[in-house]
């Protein structure tokens, strides 16, 4: 999944974004610490010359990995969020978690529990 820093170029990660086939960025520091997330909605609002700081959505809704797919799923569900990065205990990006993803996830893990 794309990641980029606060200080870049809106437009140019943008156009990076896209050509690599996502709608989604998520605004790392150095140390891979989450500070905001770029969806579809601030992609398009990048111009040259804005930086990604300016346009981001700072301090996205995040998970832990210990979370359940169904947790994960129905919260994305409820808040109409198309992803979410999921972070270890200091916030740092270990990966982004898709609503389609967190949702056949949750389906699986209820058939499991209603096979036993």
């Amino acid at each position: 999944m794309p990641t980029c820093s606060a200080d870049e170029d809106a437009a140019a990660v943008r156009d990076r974004v896209r050509a690599s086939g996502w709608d989604v960025c998520v605004v790392v520091n150095s140390e891979r610490v989450v500070f905001g997330l770029l969806r579809s909605k601030e992609l398009d609002a990048a111009r040259p010359g804005r930086r990604i700081d300016e346009v981001m959505r700072p301090g996205p809704s995040t998970f832990r990995p210990h979370v359940s797919a169904q947790e994960m799923a129905e919260y994305m569900l409820d808040h109409d969020l198309p992803n979410a990065p999921v972070t270890t205990s200091d916030g740092r990006l270990v990966g982004l978690l898709l609503r389609e993803d967190a949702v056949r996830a949750a389906e699986r893990e209820h058939q499991e529990h209603h096979h036993d």
